[in-house]
């Protein structure tokens, strides 16, 4: 394991976010939604790429509370442009989990 700086870590920008719009994503060469996601004021609606869809419908996406990388350059993945990172973690399959809130805070919120 390669240890980070404290400054490191304050360089990357994790946000809580509010998944807004969720569509299917055919041209991914893997199975994913494109998401939308509402990081409050300060940020605005990013786009992401998710390959969630193992574990979450389309339905069951809806009004989530995330948490995403929202610093990272836009990476163009297929015929989309993903301009954030949403976090999770995998399962014993290799399958997304994604990281949430458990108790409801305000889009944009910062972790650190």
């Amino acid at each position: 394991m390669d240890f980070i700086s404290w400054n490191d870590f304050e360089k990357i920008e994790i946000r809580t976010g509010t998944i807004i719009e969720v569509k299917d994503f055919p041209a991914a060469r893997k199975p994913a939604y494109q998401l939308w996601i509402d990081f409050g004021k300060e940020i605005g609606i990013k786009k992401s790429s998710a390959q969630i869809t193992v574990h979450y419908s389309k339905e069951d996406l809806q009004n989530r509370t995330i948490l995403a990388v929202v610093n990272f350059p836009p990476k163009q993945i297929g015929t989309f442009i993903s301009e954030c990172l949403v976090l999770g973690v995998y399962d014993e399959n290799n399958a997304v989990i994604l990281l949430e809130t458990k108790t409801p805070v305000s889009n944009g919120q910062k972790v650190g």
